[in-house]
């Protein structure tokens, strides 16, 4: 974009799967099934000031329990979010997702979000079943833009 602020904006997100080398995936498996490439939203490599790192992924529906992420901690604070796209029920989340932090599982089936405090060990993170697409966010408070341990 041109002006002043142009290079603040960001148009077209670039996939950005190889950043996130260090979040736990199981072995051999970089992605599970229902899940696309991951886009990256803001990082610095695309901005330069940008001092948080946000990725988005659609979740597509599966009928069986599938694990996404291994446990792993990192030196930042994270936010990941989970948003239904129904817009008659924003809050239905189309599918169950489980989330462990610190060894205390949680299920979530409705639009959620979650604070990760630096240092704390997350995941595993799965799904039991998606019946409808939903979007992920992560949010990483790095003033790096990488998601690296």
């Amino acid at each position: 974009m041109s002006g002043k602020y142009g290079n603040l904006f960001v148009t077209h997100f670039q996939e950005c799967g190889d950043d996130m080398v260090y979040e736990g995936e199981p072995a051999g498996q970089r992605l599970p099934p229902n899940l696309d490439e991951p886009l990256a939203a803001m990082r610095s490599a695309d901005v330069a000031q940008a001092t948080t790192y946000i990725t988005t992924s659609w979740v597509k529906e599966i009928d069986h329990e599938v694990e996404w992420v291994r446990e792993h901690e990192h030196v930042y604070d994270e936010i990941l979010m989970f948003v239904g796209n129904d817009p008659n029920n924003p809050d239905d989340l189309g599918g169950e997702v489980y989330m462990t932090i610190e060894g205390e599982r949680h299920v979530l089936t409705t639009t959620s979000s979650v604070f990760i405090p630096a240092g704390t060990k997350h995941c595993p993170l799965g799904f039991y079943k998606v019946e409808r697409p939903f979007r992920f966010f992560a949010v990483a408070l790095s003033g790096t833009g990488r998601y690296m341990p």
